[in-house]
């Protein structure tokens, strides 16, 4: 079970690792089988299922992000705790707001993430 103090400590790690725009402390929180989803894969890896399913190709696909937004800067708005998830509710690039399902194995590794963006697509 996740405790509220992890939620802080993950999801404020989390923030500010991409704000540094340091792949390396981005890529510490995710676990080797990774299964992610989110729109944006749809456009920048023309894939229709919008899905990676490994850390090597997530690792690739943030770094490409990271080089195309390079102004890019998130805002925190809100966390919200489950028992083994979380959700990361935040103003990402180009101030779309999103909403990131976040799933933790026993390690605290994210094994699963589902990305949401309102009305962006």
């Amino acid at each position: 079970m996740l405790t509220k103090e992890f939620a802080f400590n993950f999801t404020n790690e989390w923030i500010n690792s991409w704000n540094c725009h340091d792949i390396d402390k981005i890529m510490i929180h995710y676990d080797d089988s990774i299964d992610f989803t989110s729109p944006f894969i749809i456009q920048f890896n023309n894939d229709p299922n919008g899905r990676i399913s490994n850390k090597n190709d997530l690792k690739d696909y943030f770094s490409r992000a990271l080089n195309k937004f390079q102004d890019l800067h998130f805002e925190l708005l809100n966390t919200f705790l489950s028992v083994n998830s979380l959700i990361i509710h935040y103003k990402s690039v180009n101030n779309m707001i999103a909403a990131e399902y976040f799933e933790f194995n026993d390690h605290g590794k994210i094994i699963q993430v589902k990305a949401h963006y309102l009305n962006s697509f």
